[in-house]
Protein backbone atom coordinates (compact mmCIF):
# COMPACT_ATOMS: atom_id res chain seq x y z
CA UNK A 1 0.00 0.00 0.00
CA UNK A 2 1.08 3.62 -1.03
CA UNK A 3 2.38 5.38 2.00
CA UNK A 4 0.61 8.85 1.45
CA UNK A 5 3.16 10.24 3.69
CA UNK A 6 5.65 10.63 1.32
CA UNK A 7 3.32 11.27 -1.00
CA UNK A 8 1.17 14.08 -1.76
CA UNK A 9 0.04 16.92 -4.24
CA UNK A 10 3.28 17.72 -5.55
CA UNK A 11 4.05 13.97 -7.02
CA UNK A 12 0.54 13.72 -8.95
CA UNK A 13 1.64 17.07 -10.66
CA UNK A 14 5.07 16.28 -11.17
CA UNK A 15 3.93 13.12 -13.16
CA UNK A 16 1.90 15.48 -14.89
CA UNK A 17 4.67 17.62 -15.60
CA UNK A 18 6.23 14.50 -17.10
CA UNK A 19 3.70 13.72 -19.33
CA UNK A 20 2.59 17.21 -20.80
CA UNK A 21 6.82 17.14 -21.51
CA UNK A 22 6.77 13.99 -23.23
CA UNK A 23 3.64 14.74 -25.51
CA UNK A 24 5.39 18.82 -26.33
CA UNK A 25 9.02 16.78 -26.91
CA UNK A 26 7.27 13.83 -29.01
CA UNK A 27 4.60 16.41 -31.28
CA UNK A 28 6.98 19.24 -31.83
CA UNK A 29 10.37 16.04 -32.88
CA UNK A 30 7.43 15.17 -35.26
CA UNK A 31 7.26 18.04 -36.53
CA UNK A 32 10.57 18.85 -36.84
CA UNK A 33 11.51 15.41 -38.41
CA UNK A 34 8.74 15.98 -41.07
CA UNK A 35 10.16 19.16 -41.60
CA UNK A 36 13.53 18.06 -42.46
CA UNK A 37 12.32 15.06 -44.57
CA UNK A 38 10.52 17.85 -46.54
CA UNK A 39 13.48 20.19 -46.92
CA UNK A 40 15.61 17.26 -48.03
CA UNK A 41 13.29 14.53 -49.94
CA UNK A 42 10.78 17.12 -51.29
CA UNK A 43 7.58 16.15 -52.93
CA UNK A 44 7.03 17.49 -57.17
CA UNK A 45 3.14 17.35 -56.59
CA UNK A 46 3.98 19.19 -52.50
CA UNK A 47 6.23 21.78 -54.30
CA UNK A 48 4.94 24.43 -51.32
CA UNK A 49 6.08 22.00 -48.56
CA UNK A 50 9.45 22.32 -49.92
CA UNK A 51 9.26 25.99 -50.13
CA UNK A 52 8.35 26.34 -46.50
CA UNK A 53 9.98 23.98 -45.09
CA UNK A 54 13.13 25.90 -43.82
CA UNK A 55 10.24 28.33 -41.90
CA UNK A 56 8.41 25.58 -40.43
CA UNK A 57 11.37 24.27 -38.58
CA UNK A 58 11.82 27.15 -36.72
CA UNK A 59 9.08 26.56 -34.54
CA UNK A 60 9.90 23.24 -33.31
CA UNK A 61 13.13 23.69 -33.20
CA UNK A 62 13.00 26.82 -30.48
CA UNK A 63 10.15 24.61 -28.60
CA UNK A 64 12.41 21.49 -28.59
CA UNK A 65 15.55 23.57 -27.68
CA UNK A 66 13.99 24.49 -24.33
CA UNK A 67 11.46 21.95 -23.58
CA UNK A 68 13.34 18.46 -24.20
CA UNK A 69 16.25 19.27 -21.96
CA UNK A 70 14.16 20.01 -18.93
CA UNK A 71 11.93 16.80 -19.60
CA UNK A 72 14.98 14.75 -19.17
CA UNK A 73 16.24 16.39 -16.67
CA UNK A 74 12.69 16.13 -15.29
CA UNK A 75 12.05 12.39 -16.40
CA UNK A 76 15.68 11.67 -14.76
CA UNK A 77 14.79 13.51 -11.68
CA UNK A 78 11.43 11.42 -10.62
CA UNK A 79 13.52 8.21 -11.34
CA UNK A 80 16.30 9.05 -8.60
CA UNK A 81 12.75 9.90 -6.74
CA UNK A 82 11.92 6.44 -7.34
CA UNK A 83 14.79 5.34 -6.11
CA UNK A 84 14.35 6.69 -3.10
CA UNK A 85 10.82 6.37 -2.73
CA UNK A 86 9.27 3.38 -4.27
CA UNK A 87 5.86 3.33 -3.05
CA UNK A 88 5.75 6.10 -5.59
CA UNK A 89 5.51 3.99 -8.17
CA UNK A 90 2.21 2.88 -6.68
CA UNK A 91 0.77 6.33 -7.20
CA UNK A 92 -2.88 5.70 -8.87
CA UNK A 93 -2.13 8.78 -10.86
CA UNK A 94 1.09 7.47 -12.05
CA UNK A 95 -0.45 4.69 -13.26
CA UNK A 96 -3.52 5.94 -14.95
CA UNK A 97 -1.18 8.42 -16.70
CA UNK A 98 1.25 5.48 -18.10
CA UNK A 99 -1.58 3.69 -19.30
CA UNK A 100 -2.66 6.96 -20.69
CA UNK A 101 0.38 7.57 -22.66
CA UNK A 102 0.71 3.55 -23.78
CA UNK A 103 -2.86 3.95 -25.43
CA UNK A 104 -1.63 7.11 -27.02
CA UNK A 105 1.28 5.44 -28.74
CA UNK A 106 -0.76 2.31 -29.74
CA UNK A 107 -3.17 4.54 -31.75
CA UNK A 108 -0.55 6.23 -33.18
CA UNK A 109 0.88 3.15 -34.65
CA UNK A 110 -1.89 1.39 -35.42
CA UNK A 111 -3.52 4.44 -37.58
CA UNK A 112 0.70 4.83 -39.03
CA UNK A 113 0.20 1.08 -40.24
CA UNK A 114 -3.40 2.38 -41.50
CA UNK A 115 -2.39 5.34 -42.89
CA UNK A 116 0.67 2.98 -44.86
CA UNK A 117 -1.76 1.21 -46.71
CA UNK A 118 -4.00 3.98 -47.84
CA UNK A 119 -1.35 6.23 -48.95
CA UNK A 120 -0.10 2.85 -51.22
CA UNK A 121 -3.95 1.89 -52.44
CA UNK A 122 -3.77 6.10 -53.50
CA UNK A 123 -0.66 5.62 -55.42
CA UNK A 124 1.09 7.92 -53.02
CA UNK A 125 3.81 5.72 -51.81
CA UNK A 126 6.84 8.57 -51.88
CA UNK A 127 10.06 8.42 -50.34
CA UNK A 128 9.33 11.34 -48.32
CA UNK A 129 5.92 9.77 -47.25
CA UNK A 130 7.51 6.67 -46.32
CA UNK A 131 9.75 8.18 -44.27
CA UNK A 132 7.68 10.11 -42.69
CA UNK A 133 5.89 7.04 -41.32
CA UNK A 134 9.04 5.38 -39.98
CA UNK A 135 9.49 8.55 -38.24
CA UNK A 136 5.88 8.12 -36.58
CA UNK A 137 6.38 4.41 -35.86
CA UNK A 138 9.58 4.72 -34.69
CA UNK A 139 9.28 7.54 -32.21
CA UNK A 140 5.71 5.71 -30.85
CA UNK A 141 7.52 2.76 -30.60
CA UNK A 142 10.53 4.45 -28.43
CA UNK A 143 7.34 5.92 -25.95
CA UNK A 144 5.50 2.27 -26.01
CA UNK A 145 8.85 0.15 -25.42
CA UNK A 146 9.99 2.84 -22.56
CA UNK A 147 6.61 3.12 -20.89
CA UNK A 148 5.53 -0.32 -21.15
CA UNK A 149 8.93 -1.28 -18.90
CA UNK A 150 8.01 1.37 -17.02
CA UNK A 151 4.70 -0.16 -15.79
CA UNK A 152 6.03 -4.04 -15.81
CA UNK A 153 9.22 -3.38 -14.20
CA UNK A 154 9.94 -2.41 -10.10
CA UNK A 155 13.14 -1.04 -10.65
CA UNK A 156 14.12 2.63 -12.69
CA UNK A 157 14.80 2.55 -16.20
CA UNK A 158 18.23 3.55 -14.80
CA UNK A 159 18.87 0.25 -12.88
CA UNK A 160 18.69 -1.91 -16.01
CA UNK A 161 21.78 -2.18 -18.31
CA UNK A 162 19.71 -2.52 -21.59
CA UNK A 163 16.84 0.24 -20.46
CA UNK A 164 19.76 2.86 -19.56
CA UNK A 165 21.50 2.18 -23.14
CA UNK A 166 17.92 2.46 -24.86
CA UNK A 167 17.36 5.81 -22.58
CA UNK A 168 20.75 6.94 -23.95
CA UNK A 169 20.06 6.00 -27.65
CA UNK A 170 17.00 8.42 -27.65
CA UNK A 171 18.27 11.14 -25.94
CA UNK A 172 21.54 10.64 -28.54
CA UNK A 173 18.95 10.87 -31.70
CA UNK A 174 17.16 13.55 -30.95
CA UNK A 175 20.33 15.26 -29.83
CA UNK A 176 21.62 14.89 -32.99
CA UNK A 177 18.63 16.35 -35.20
CA UNK A 178 18.49 19.07 -33.20
CA UNK A 179 22.00 20.08 -33.77
CA UNK A 180 21.66 18.99 -37.09
CA UNK A 181 17.91 21.63 -37.56
CA UNK A 182 20.22 23.99 -36.47
CA UNK A 183 22.74 23.93 -39.45
CA UNK A 184 19.14 23.35 -42.01
CA UNK A 185 17.54 26.41 -40.63
CA UNK A 186 20.62 28.43 -40.61
CA UNK A 187 22.26 31.13 -38.30
CA UNK A 188 20.14 34.20 -37.57
CA UNK A 189 22.37 36.35 -39.39
CA UNK A 190 21.84 34.32 -42.38
CA UNK A 191 18.15 34.43 -41.81
CA UNK A 192 17.85 38.00 -41.53
CA UNK A 193 19.64 38.39 -45.27
CA UNK A 194 17.18 36.20 -46.12
CA UNK A 195 14.44 38.22 -44.98
CA UNK A 196 15.68 41.84 -46.33
CA UNK A 197 16.14 39.48 -49.98
CA UNK A 198 12.68 38.33 -49.55
CA UNK A 199 11.30 42.13 -48.96
CA UNK A 200 12.94 42.83 -52.16
CA UNK A 201 11.67 40.55 -54.53
CA UNK A 202 8.11 41.69 -52.97
CA UNK A 203 9.55 45.71 -53.25
CA UNK A 204 10.00 44.35 -57.19
CA UNK A 205 7.08 42.85 -57.64
CA UNK A 206 5.06 45.51 -56.51
CA UNK A 207 6.85 48.05 -58.70
CA UNK A 208 6.35 45.62 -61.45
CA UNK A 209 2.57 45.90 -61.40
CA UNK A 210 2.68 49.74 -60.80
CA UNK A 211 4.84 50.17 -64.11
CA UNK A 212 2.50 48.04 -65.86
CA UNK A 213 -0.31 49.69 -64.45
CA UNK A 214 1.43 53.18 -65.73
CA UNK A 215 1.62 51.61 -69.39
CA UNK A 216 -2.01 50.65 -69.45
CA UNK A 217 -3.31 54.15 -68.44
CA UNK A 218 -0.75 56.19 -70.34
CA UNK A 219 0.43 53.64 -72.90
CA UNK A 220 4.06 54.65 -72.12
CA UNK A 221 6.35 53.22 -69.73
CA UNK A 222 7.44 55.73 -67.28
CA UNK A 223 10.87 57.03 -67.86
CA UNK A 224 11.98 56.55 -63.60
CA UNK A 225 10.71 55.07 -60.43
CA UNK A 226 9.57 58.33 -58.78
CA UNK A 227 7.10 58.67 -61.92
CA UNK A 228 5.00 55.89 -59.93
CA UNK A 229 4.63 57.85 -57.47
CA UNK A 230 0.78 58.54 -57.15
CA UNK A 231 -0.28 60.96 -53.84
CA UNK A 232 -3.67 59.98 -54.36
CA UNK A 233 -3.67 56.41 -54.15
CA UNK A 234 -0.84 56.93 -51.55
CA UNK A 235 2.04 55.01 -53.77
CA UNK A 236 5.42 55.83 -52.54
CA UNK A 237 8.20 53.67 -54.50
CA UNK A 238 9.62 51.51 -52.05
CA UNK A 239 13.50 51.63 -51.74
CA UNK A 240 15.81 48.58 -50.29
CA UNK A 241 15.14 47.87 -46.79
CA UNK A 242 18.33 47.66 -45.81
CA UNK A 243 20.85 50.63 -47.42
CA UNK A 244 17.36 52.87 -48.33
CA UNK A 245 19.17 53.42 -52.06
CA UNK A 246 16.07 52.96 -54.82
CA UNK A 247 15.91 49.91 -57.05
CA UNK A 248 17.38 50.45 -60.07
CA UNK A 249 15.10 51.03 -63.36
CA UNK A 250 15.53 51.15 -67.43
CA UNK A 251 13.32 51.17 -69.99
CA UNK A 252 14.77 48.68 -72.37
CA UNK A 253 12.70 48.79 -75.34
CA UNK A 254 8.62 50.45 -76.08
CA UNK A 255 7.33 47.42 -73.96
CA UNK A 256 10.16 45.99 -71.98
CA UNK A 257 11.88 47.10 -68.83
CA UNK A 258 14.58 46.01 -66.50
CA UNK A 259 14.29 45.89 -62.59
CA UNK A 260 17.71 45.50 -60.49
CA UNK A 261 18.56 45.06 -57.17
CA UNK A 262 21.71 43.69 -54.85
CA UNK A 263 20.73 40.35 -53.19
CA UNK A 264 23.08 38.97 -50.27
CA UNK A 265 21.53 35.48 -50.91
CA UNK A 266 20.34 33.28 -53.20
CA UNK A 267 17.10 31.51 -53.56
CA UNK A 268 18.08 29.25 -56.86
CA UNK A 269 17.81 26.19 -54.70
CA UNK A 270 14.57 26.90 -53.05
CA UNK A 271 12.60 27.91 -56.43
CA UNK A 272 12.67 24.88 -58.32
CA UNK A 273 12.79 21.31 -57.41
CA UNK A 274 14.71 19.63 -59.97
CA UNK A 275 14.06 20.89 -63.30
CA UNK A 276 10.23 22.21 -62.96
CA UNK A 277 9.68 25.67 -62.01
CA UNK A 278 7.62 26.11 -58.93
CA UNK A 279 4.34 28.69 -58.65
CA UNK A 280 4.62 30.92 -56.04
CA UNK A 281 1.23 32.60 -54.83
CA UNK A 282 1.25 36.25 -55.05
CA UNK A 283 2.86 38.19 -52.40
CA UNK A 284 -0.35 40.46 -51.52
CA UNK A 285 -3.50 41.61 -52.60
CA UNK A 286 -2.13 44.62 -55.05
CA UNK A 287 -0.48 41.86 -57.66
CA UNK A 288 -3.22 40.28 -59.11
CA UNK A 289 -1.60 38.42 -61.95
CA UNK A 290 0.11 34.52 -61.51
CA UNK A 291 3.94 34.70 -60.86
CA UNK A 292 6.18 31.90 -60.12
CA UNK A 293 9.28 32.04 -57.80
CA UNK A 294 11.46 31.07 -61.57
CA UNK A 295 10.56 34.79 -62.73
CA UNK A 296 12.08 35.87 -59.43
CA UNK A 297 15.19 33.83 -58.79
CA UNK A 298 18.55 35.78 -57.90
CA UNK A 299 22.12 34.73 -57.12
CA UNK A 300 24.11 36.68 -54.57
CA UNK A 301 24.87 40.20 -55.62
CA UNK A 302 23.38 42.03 -58.55
CA UNK A 303 20.60 40.61 -60.22
CA UNK A 304 18.01 42.10 -62.44
CA UNK A 305 14.94 41.31 -64.07
CA UNK A 306 13.58 42.01 -67.54
CA UNK A 307 10.11 42.22 -68.42
CA UNK A 308 8.19 42.51 -71.82
CA UNK A 309 4.30 43.90 -70.92
CA UNK A 310 2.17 41.53 -73.25
CA UNK A 311 -0.63 44.57 -74.51
CA UNK A 312 -2.66 41.76 -75.38
CA UNK A 313 -2.85 40.11 -71.86
CA UNK A 314 -2.42 43.60 -70.35
CA UNK A 315 -4.20 45.98 -72.89
CA UNK A 316 -4.68 50.03 -71.96
CA UNK A 317 -7.43 50.73 -69.70
CA UNK A 318 -8.87 54.37 -71.40
CA UNK A 319 -8.81 52.73 -75.31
Amino acid sequence: MTDFKKTGPKDVFGQLLAVIGLYVSVITFGALIFALINLYFPDILNYDYRLYANQSLRWPLAILVIVFPLFVWWNSYLQKDFEKNPEKKELRSRKWFLHFTLFAAAIVIIGDLVSLVFRFLSGDLTIQFILKILAVFIIAAAVFIYYLWNIRKDIPATRDPRMRWFVRAVVAVAGFFIIFSFFAVGSPFSQRLRRFDERRVSDLQNIQYQIVNYWQVKRTLPQNIDQLRDDIAGFIPPSDPETGETYEYRVLALLQFELCANFKTSNKQDSKIGKVPVPAAPRGSYYPYPITEDNWSYDVGKTCFTRTIDPDRYPPLNK
